[in-house]
């Protein structure tokens, strides 16, 4: 079995201590002159309350930002920032099965709708009409769906480093290279506690770009009872199958040279599924964890791309 390095690295670890807020460069309020401060902030559904972590001024035009695996809300950290010295309203939660309060027993409850009508709901908890959506990851994948689906609240959308699932989803079923690169997957989709032994005995994974002390935070909270299941019940769940709505509202791809994860095929194709005004960026050298890999072309090109849509 081929497992990706920054997955397969997920499944080495020992033991790790709590990492706190401050630790992660989440700043406290002395430091808000220098750099926009970074707050926790709970968001109240009616799947349950979702852990999130918010940026910049109420008053500013909304973005929500949705993480990817192994990682949380915080993977966001550096587009927070920018986003909330820019004026915005950013908000990054964690998604279900991340966050204890949305954490439900089945395999059923993780399959892709669920999380999408989560972007609705957490969007009318937060009182928001109108927003932009960010997805990375499995976070992509929900943005892909949520923003076919919910063309007249979603104002615009950037995906970063998955595909439009009809793209990905052909590829899966007819590009070698995209097999190859899936079969990680087939370990994860292993019954539980099959996977979840492996990775919990292994240790804080080494992602590229990603500080030691934020993987480690990655590591504890997937670690507390019930949350990794819960999380690789996405895997379980969701075969990419049957979410082929074209996407109307602008869009911004960013995806990357040297994923492991992602064959260009599904890449290349995704202009197929955007009927709206499209913009692909393919970065250079850099991996799958483009947010935090990649912060700062990230932060610039999501900033360009909302400025570009009128509000």
């Amino acid at each position: 079995m081929s497992i990706s390095p920054s997955r397969r690295d997920f499944l080495r670890i020992g033991a790790t201590a709590a990492v706190g807020v401050a630790s992660l460069g989440i700043a406290s309020p002395a430091h808000a002159a220098v750099r926009p401060e970074i707050a926790p902030l709970r968001i109240r559904t009616p799947a349950g309350t979702f852990d999130a972590v918010a940026a910049g001024p109420r008053s500013g035009r909304k973005v929500l930002l949705l993480h990817g695996f192994p990682e949380l809300g915080i993977e966001w950290e550096h587009q927070l920032r920018a986003l909330a010295a820019a004026g915005y309203r950013a908000v990054a939660p964690d998604q279900r099965g991340y966050s204890p309060g949305v954490r439900p027993i089945g395999i059923e409850n993780y399959r892709l709708d669920h999380a999408v009508r989560d972007v609705r709901a957490m969007a009318d908890a937060l009182g928001w009409h109108r927003f932009d959506l960010v997805g990375h990851d499995w976070g992509a994948a929900v943005a892909w769906i949520a923003a076919a689906e919910y063309s007249r609240r979603v104002r615009s959308l950037t995906a970063v480093s998955v595909p439009h699932l009809g793209a990905f989803a052909e590829a899966l079923r007819t590009d070698p290279a995209q097999q190859e690169a899936s079969k990680y997957m087939q370990f994860f989709r292993q019954p539980a506690p099959i996977p979840e032994n492996s990775i919990l005995a292994s240790g804080p994974p080494k992602l590229p770009g990603v500080p030691p002390e934020k993987a480690a935070e990655y590591f504890r909270r997937l670690s507390q009872p019930g949350a990794l299941t819960a999380v690789l019940n996405w895997y379980r769940a969701n075969d990419f199958q049957g979410h082929e709505k074209r996407v109307a509202v602008p869009t911004l791809f960013i995806a990357s040279t040297k994923d492991l994860m992602v064959a260009p095929s599904g890449v290349e194709a995704t202009k197929n599924w955007v009927t709206g005004p499209y913009r692909l960026e393919n970065l250079a050298g850099i991996g799958h964890n483009i947010p935090e890999e990649a912060p700062e072309a990230t932060s610039a090109l999501l900033l360009a791309h909302l400025a570009s849509v009128c509000v």
